[in-house]
């Protein structure tokens, strides 16, 4: 149940990102087409998330440390780089116009799932 929770989050948190930002973008499509696109992308962007990112923030943690806790955010930045890379080899994905973008798109993603996670009835 909570898999299928952040992997509801993440989705719309991606859908949202994509809306308000230029450099970043999923493949157009119409309808119930657009739902499937935004519910694949969120699912790579969600094992990548479950699977990468733990061991990225084990090798980040120097800096991370040395940076405050703001290395995070780059870290997060490379993990939506990463399904955008892994997207790219179908034919629906996200689209991440470079670095800088990623680094922009994760702070909107990590604002926008800190709201939904909070509305969303969870553990307590």
């Amino acid at each position: 149940m909570r898999f299928l929770v952040r992997l509801v989050v993440s989705s719309v948190a991606i859908w949202l990102t994509s809306l308000l930002l230029d450099g970043v973008s999923l493949t157009s499509a119409e309808g119930w087409d657009q739902v499937l696109v935004v519910g694949a992308v969120g699912l790579v962007f969600t094992l990548v998330n479950l699977v990468v990112k733990p061991v990225a923030h084990v090798l980040a943690l120097p800096l991370t440390i040395l940076t405050l806790g703001l290395f995070v955010l780059v870290v997060n930045a490379l993990m939506l780089l990463l399904t955008s890379w892994l997207t790219s080899f179908t034919d629906w994905g996200l689209f991440v116009d470079g670095f800088w973008w990623a680094l922009l798109a994760a702070l909107v993603i990590s604002i926008v799932s800190g709201i939904l996670n909070a509305v969303v009835p969870g553990k307590d």
